[in-house]
């Protein structure tokens, strides 16, 4: 296994490109519960061009019927990030003030339950985004209303 670096301009060109449509490659989920997390693992998938294919505890979409739970799950696509020791991309939580373009922010209740999941764009002058369900493009952060936040920053890929 060798390590890539995640490109963050690919990342971003992708959520500008699709902020405000759907590609058509991937399912909508909208109506189904959301589709911001959907998004965001597209824009990842941007920047990382590399899915890991473990069944269940890995990170990949094929249709909607055959995907991971954590390409379309706010959390599981956290616990994916966050513990990925394999293929694919993995991410550490930093503070608002290290966060990048390319990386994602989650958005949750004061009691930590996480719902959203945009994509940073920009973060100067201040954190701008992109996002679906409720579409978004270079929405500041400072728009939302929300409990808490966390924020993902993208270190770089695994593969083979």
């Amino acid at each position: 296994m060798r390590e890539i670096p995640y490109d963050r301009a690919a990342a971003v060109s992708y959520a500008r490109r699709w902020a405000l449509g759907r590609n058509p490659a991937y399912y909508n989920f909208e109506q189904i519960g959301g589709d911001c997390t959907n998004f965001a693992s597209q824009c990842i998938y941007a920047g990382a061009r590399t899915m890991n294919f473990t069944p269940v505890m890995g990170w990949y979409y094929r249709s909607s019927y055959d995907r991971t739970a954590s390409w379309s799950g706010v959390d599981y696509l956290y616990n994916f990030l966050v513990n990925n020791r394999s293929v694919g991309p993995y991410a550490h939580i930093v503070t608002l003030n290290e966060a990048q373009p390319g990386d994602i922010v989650q958005l949750g209740t004061q009691t930590g339950a996480f719902y959203h999941s945009p994509v940073i764009t920009s973060v100067s002058p201040m954190i701008l985004v992109a996002a679906h369900t409720f579409d978004a493009l270079d929405r500041p952060l400072s728009s939302y209303i929300y409990g808490t936040a966390r924020f993902i920053h993208i270190d770089g890929v695994r593969t083979w």
